[in-house]
């Protein structure tokens, strides 16, 4: 049955059925060539390879009349679901372009938990038939997942310099020291950076983005950066911090709530803030699905904005 299909498919042409819907709709061959633009020969010739493609008569006069034969009026009925269905797809793909849909794939290293769900919300209210997936993991998994090309874009702050990758900041990070309340040094008039990192440092794991940077920082300011204890995410770092078994560099952003609280503090150290930037990251190979682009574009275009936004919080 489909090799039939296929066979009769192959012998009919849009054309043929554009030609055989006007001749129908004007009752006529000359109306229906200057409707289409054509000529008298040309509408007669298509109706004819139709019909020979069919193996039947579609149209037929009684007198001067044309009309329809059986096969005709069957053809008729069809050929207009056809071409309606061809003009509510125009219309689709017109709103397409106008409208952004679909899925959205995203990684973000875990310390951009606090910058993603509002960096994204904005972008969601305008476009909601987006369906985002979100997930948040460690840099190992950012970088494993972006060399699989799992998702459509990437968060994260330290850029890989090895691979060719299309980077996007889009905000910065800024690491601050955190202290316990209360704690000693917050007592003096001035803080070196040395002083600082002769406490017990609390640090996130080896390979983090926040550890990579504050260990960059160090080697390039002769600084002695000995970890006390690695702790794998920052919340449980804060509380580490809070309880006072040592100091740390934290995000700004992910210690906002604890500074207000009083339940950390941070001090004002010549070197620190230590800047970062968030940036959006893609393959540079990579063919973007629009919802991708889109997000993008809207990325590129509204920086004042996302700095704004979060210079609020």
């Amino acid at each position: 049955m489909e090799k039939q299909i296929e066979s009769f498919l192959k012998r009919l042409s849009i054309r043929q059925l554009e030609v055989f819907l006007a001749v129908h709709q004007e009752r006529g061959y000359v109306k229906a060539a200057e409707k289409l633009g054509l000529t008298q020969p040309a509408v007669s010739s298509q109706i004819r390879q139709l019909e020979e493609a069919l193996g039947q008569k579609v149209f037929e006069y009684i007198g001067r009349r044309l009309y329809n034969t059986p096969v005709g009026n069957l053809l008729a009925e069809s050929v207009t679901v056809i071409f309606e269905q061809f003009a509510k797809l125009q219309n689709d793909v017109h709103a397409l372009k106008d409208q952004v849909s679909g899925d959205l794939n995203i990684s973000a290293v875990n310390t951009a938990q606090y910058v993603v769900p509002y960096l994204l919300k904005s972008f969601l209210n305008q476009h909601q038939q987006v369906r985002l997936s979100l997930n948040f993991v460690n840099r190992a998994n950012a970088l494993e997942r972006l060399s699989n090309n799992t998702d459509d874009l990437t968060i994260m702050g330290i850029v890989p310099t090895n691979r060719p990758l299309e980077s996007i900041p889009f905000l910065d990070n800024e690491l601050i020291p955190v202290f316990p309340k209360g704690h000693p040094l917050l007592e003096k008039t001035s803080i070196t950076q040395q002083e600082f990192f002769e406490n017990p440092i609390i640090s996130r794991e080896r390979g983090s983005g926040s550890r990579l940077a504050v260990e960059q920082h160090c080697l390039q300011n002769q600084l002695d950066y000995r970890v006390f204890i690695e702790i794998g995410s920052n919340e449980a770092l804060k509380h580490t911090v809070i309880s006072g078994l040592g100091v740390g560099v934290l995000p700004h952003l992910s210690v906002l709530s604890e500074l207000k609280l009083g339940q950390l503090s941070t001090a004002d150290i010549p070197g620190f803030p230590i800047k970062r930037s968030w940036c959006l990251v893609y393959p540079s190979a990579k063919s973007l699905s629009p919802t991708a682009r889109s997000f993008v574009d809207y990325v590129r275009s509204n920086l004042a904005n996302i700095h704004h936004q979060f210079l609020m919080l």
